[in-house]
């Protein structure tokens, strides 16, 4: 080979290796990569979920035209459907009940339509006089304000303070009549031209379109809803078929059953709300009528509507008799006349009729009926304001029966979205002691304490136990939680259950029991606080009772425990592993360091296939076995022996 050509193939052999630092050979094999894990499956519904959601919002918003009126539909065929139940029941067929529903409905709010715009009209052509006068009002309010304010100042100001001159004003030069030639020449050059204004030709088409337009869109929505309502209340089988089709297959009798009973109860609550509604715009009316409040139909109409508006929707419809009450006389007092007649009959029909017709709740919670009104108003309008509480309560409805919407309830429905045992499991977790405690005071206002623990408390602890076992949870975490369910059986040691108090002398009449009762904690974080419950709630049996810990009981301590009067010891234990073979050790050195006395031991976990072996239980050596708190109340009980 030449020497040039291995000179040039050195250094082509040196520029590909100094290449392949940034870019490998085509053959060579490819550096492993780390490609991006797909998303897991909760991750995928939940964006599946994200997606549909504002899907379903985009098309509520652009579809708005179509959907209000067939939401109004629906709604009205809630209402008329115990109508046109009845009507079958006394001997006609479907379709002229339907009919005979809708015509009365029709014919119902007709009548109000006419009463109300008759109302109106007659109210727009004395609309300026009111305004002029709130006005006048309002400008004396301002006055008496700003006098009152300038009497506040003058005896609470500085003393000696010098006033502040007022701004001279500008001297003023005289005026002239003096006026140039070209000014002169200007005004004589300018002169007015005459513009005359024609009328446009109006043909009969104008003037109908004029009068027409106004009404027409309300006439097509109403067309739509009655015609969307009669055909709902003429397919209702058909529908719940298919309803139950798409959402409940799986389940068919129970969904049946949920969707017949969510019709019948939507129907009867909105029916009651109604009437509720319509007799509150009645009262408010005939009131204001007594009053002298102008169109007192209008606004009492304008009432009975907005109590659909839950909490705003009363004060909204006092605002306009407010106003005119104002508007009608130089003084106050119709003014306040109306306040007093809205402050009492509002509270007397929230407070006292709903209650005796309906319940109190309506299902919902107050933050959710406050949102829902937000939303449904922002997507269509004051409409959507009025529709906002029952299309709330359908969603609700739905979701308590229907399994794939059960989130409507937990979002939006008023029942606790946590169970008893979660509640005071997330307490305890966020370290939150005083809440903890406040729930068990609101619990055991009907319940004892013994089942306070044995089916709140108990639960709870498992529930850590199995998260502490599988890693879930920090090391530190179990000690501080065990520390927050002692502060709470701590504050819980003097309680009384409720008509639990012996009378005078029972104590005494009631077998007395010699020995005392230890409580022995097991190797777990959790096991201190069961010991401390048992211990607790011995104590107000009247038991001599006390709880140790583990370590008390260990190999190099368990010679040092006093078991002088000891009878029964309880041996609490919530761990999962390892528990015959430790358990076993532990019922050893007992039955060794105290012979005459009785071993009970609570198996927490129940259900473990390994704890409830009979084989395994009888290998541990104890005397009892419990899986609950009041057994092992029972049992230790039992295990003391009788006074003589």
């Amino acid at each position: 080979m030449l020497p040039g050509a291995v000179e040039k193939s050195e250094r082509m052999t040196d520029d590909d290796q100094l290449a392949g630092y940034d870019e490998a050979p085509a053959s060579s094999t490819p550096p492993p990569s780390h490609p991006v894990p797909p998303p897991s499956a909760p991750e995928s519904r939940t964006l599946v979920g994200l997606a549909v959601t504002a899907i379903v919002v985009a098309a509520l918003y652009l579809a708005q035209d179509v959907l209000v009126p067939i939401t109004l539909a629906v709604m009205l065929s809630f209402v008329l459907s115990p109508l046109t139940n009845g009507l079958r029941r006394i001997g006609l067929w479907r379709g002229p009940a339907v009919i005979l529903s809708v015509v009365l409905a029709l014919a119902v709010i007709g009548a109000l339509g006419t009463l109300i715009g008759s109302q109106a009209a007659g109210l727009a052509e004395d609309a300026p006089r009111y305004a002029e006068a709130i006005e006048q009002k309002i400008e004396g309010a301002q006055a008496l304000a700003t006098a009152r304010l300038g009497f506040l100042l003058r005896v609470f100001g500085a003393p000696g303070e010098p006033a502040v001159p007022a701004p001279a004003a500008p001297p003023q030069r005289p005026a002239t009549t003096r006026r140039t030639r070209t000014d002169t020449a200007l005004a004589t050059q300018q002169q007015p031209v005459l513009v005359e204004l024609a009328r446009p030709r109006t043909s009969a088409l104008t003037v109908a379109r004029t009068i027409l337009e106004p009404v027409l869109a309300p006439l097509e929505t109403t067309f739509i809803v009655l015609i969307v309502a009669v055909f709902v209340l003429m397919q209702k089988q058909d529908l719940r078929d298919r309803f139950i089709r798409v959402f409940g297959s799986t389940d068919l009798h129970r969904t049946t059953l949920a969707l017949d009973e969510a019709g019948q109860r939507l129907s009867r609550f909105f029916l009651s709300q109604l009437a509720v509604n319509a007799s509150f715009g009645l009262v408010i009316g005939l009131g204001l009528w007594a009053i002298g409040i102008p169109t007192p139909a209008l606004w009492g109409g304008l009432a009975g509507l907005l109590r659909f508006v839950p909490y705003i929707g009363p004060l909204l419809g006092a605002v306009p008799p407010l106003a005119l009450g104002a508007a009608i006389e130089p003084g106050w007092s119709t003014t306040a006349a109306v306040a007093l007649l809205f402050i009492v009959v509002e509270p007397l029909t929230g407070y006292v009729v709903e209650p005796l017709l309906y319940g109190h709740s309506t299902g919902l919670s107050p933050a959710s009926v406050i949102v829902a009104a937000i939303f449904w108003t922002w997507l269509w309008g004051p409409i959507g304001l009025i529709l906002s509480t029952p299309l709330t309560l359908c969603l609700v409805v739905m979701g308590r029966h229907v399994r794939s919407l059960e989130f409507f309830d937990v979002l939006l429905g008023d029942r606790p979205p946590l169970s008893a045992i979660d509640t005071f499991y997330q307490r305890i977790l966020g370290d939150n002691p005083d809440d903890a405690l406040a729930n068990a005071e609101s619990m055991l206002a009907d319940r004892t304490l013994l089942d306070y623990y044995d089916s709140v408390v108990l639960p709870a602890l498992k529930l850590a136990a199995a998260d502490e076992a599988t890693g879930k949870l920090s090391h530190e975490r179990p000690a501080e939680m065990s520390r927050s369910v002692l502060a709470v059986i701590d504050e819980l040691c003097e309680h009384v259950d409720v008509g639990s108090a012996p009378p005078a002398g029972q104590a005494a009449r009631s077998p007395a029991r010699t020995g005392a009762a230890v409580c022995v904690a097991g190797r777990g974080p959790f096991d201190d606080a069961v010991a401390a419950m048992l211990a607790q709630l011995l104590a107000h049996r009247g038991v001599t009772s006390r709880s140790v810990p583990h370590t008390a009981v260990s190999r190099e301590a368990i010679a040092e425990l006093d078991v002088a009067d000891v009878a029964v010891f309880v041996v609490s234990y919530l761990e999962l592993a390892g528990t015959p073979t430790r358990l076993r050790s532990l019922v050893k050195r007992l039955r060794a360091h105290a012979p005459a006395a009785r071993i009970v031991v609570g198996l927490w976990p129940e259900g473990d296939a390994t704890l409830s072996d009979v084989n395994v239980q009888r290998a541990l050596g104890a005397d009892a076995y419990v899986g609950s708190l009041r057994a092992a109340v029972d049992a230790t009980l039992a295990a003391l022996p009788h006074a003589g």
